[in-house]
């Protein structure tokens, strides 16, 4: 009995060092197997997904989709009704035409009112020195006027003063010639001498009388010519505002061409928005999350429909923080989809995220709070697929997969 016992004592004893055996050598190789590779569960394929809104409001004429249909890039997917926005454009031409209208007008004018403005300048220098040579002329005239005036005056009293002691030498004569003290004739000679002396004082009184009636008209006519001189200065200074009346119109005529701007401005922004009633898909893709109908009133930014690139996806994988200590981009990637039964895509590492996860999330951690518990975090690793295998098998954002990256 006691060699039976210690018989299968033994035998249990290797049994158990051979279950050991087994056990080191199938972790030395799973080991060996799964050395130079990470691997994670937390993964899902990503692609670009287009949210599709109008830009303008108005009426849904028509839907030319439905839910998870394939389009192509141009395709015309919802119609706007866009007479308000025809009415729109047509306004905006009619209000260009007009606005263009006024701008030739106003830059047709400044060529004439530069020519103008300088004829008027040229005007207003001419007659101002028409008028200075005028009245210069005039004053020459009154002084020698006033000169005649002079000599017609010291001649008057020339003659007034003969005129005076020829009628006194009348009156002595006529006194001696009563006593016969003299001769008839020279008393005859007497008389005619005052009656010649009265004559010529008449003659010089009517020369003086003449010169101050032509003076009186010179300087009513320097008086005229000096008011005109005066007006012809007021033309000149009127006329020498030239530059700024060309300002003022070339600022008219700028003023139209911004006008015309503006207008050219809304009618682009007509033209926009009335093409903006027909919403055409800006890539290839699937439809996705339609909400939209017929006669329905959209407004700008409403969400209408979704548009899924199907081509071109890669796969987002959150490694451990603690997996990542040799993983580097250009590594090479095999992918299982659990849709397709674990079927298997290559890949590469395109890239590591900047940040975990967490890090981006709606309320991050804050781990300065005092109550600190140590979390792995996970970091998003871009895995871009190879092109042209399992064409046959598509892979639609959001499906799960088991990336494994080969890090040696």
């Amino acid at each position: 009995m006691a060699e039976n016992a210690s018989f299968i004592s033994s035998t249990r004893f290797r049994a158990i060092v051979a279950v050991a055996i087994l056990i080191v050598v199938a972790v030395g190789i799973w080991l060996f197997v799964t050395r130079g590779r990470e691997s994670t569960d937390d993964a899902q394929v990503d692609g670009y997904v287009t949210q599709i809104a109008p830009r303008v409001g108005g009426t849904v004429l028509k839907v030319n989709i439905v839910d998870h249909q394939a389009v192509k890039a141009g395709d015309v997917l919802v119609e706007i009704d866009p007479r308000d926005y025809q009415i729109a454009l047509d306004k905006a031409r009619a209000e260009l035409a007009d606005a263009e209208a006024s701008a030739l007008a106003a830059q047709s004018n400044v060529p004439i009112t530069s020519t103008a403005a300088s004829s008027s300048l040229t005007s207003a220098e001419g007659t101002l020195d028409q008028a200075r040579a005028a009245m210069a002329a005039t004053e020459k005239e009154v002084e020698a006027t006033r000169a005649r005036l002079s000599a017609s005056q010291a001649r008057e009293r020339e003659t007034q003063a003969n005129a005076t002691k020829a009628t006194r030498d009348v009156e002595r004569l006529k006194g001696l010639l009563a006593k016969d003290e003299v001769p008839q004739q020279q008393y005859d000679s007497a008389v005619a001498a005052a009656d010649a002396s009265r004559a010529a004082m008449d003659s010089a009184r009517a020369q003086t009388a003449e010169a101050e009636a032509s003076i009186r008209v010179a300087e009513s006519r320097l008086a005229q010519m000096k008011a005109g001189e005066q007006q012809a200065m007021a033309g000149l200074r009127s006329a020498k505002t030239v530059p700024e009346q060309i300002a003022a119109t070339k600022a008219r005529a700028a003023s139209a061409q911004a006008r015309v701007d503006q207008a050219k401005a809304t009618l682009a922004q007509a033209e926009l928005n009335l093409n903006y009633t027909t919403i055409a898909a800006p890539t290839d893709g699937v439809t996705a999350r339609k909400s939209v109908n017929f006669g329905q009133v959209v407004q700008p930014g409403q969400p209408l429909l979704a548009i899924v690139q199907v081509d071109g996806v890669w796969v987002t994988a959150n490694f451990k923080e603690t997996q990542l200590a040799n993983m580097r981009p250009g590594q090479p990637a095999a992918i299982e989809v659990d849709a397709y039964g674990g079927r298997e895509f290559r890949g590469k590492v395109d890239s590591i995220g900047a940040a975990t996860g967490a890090r981006f999330s709606l309320l991050p951690p804050e781990n300065a709070t005092g109550n600190f518990v140590k979390v792995v975090q996970r970091v998003p690793v871009k895995i871009v697929l190879e092109e042209g295998q399992h064409a046959e098998f598509v892979l639609r954002p959001g499906m799960s997969v088991t990336p494994t990256v080969y890090t040696r």
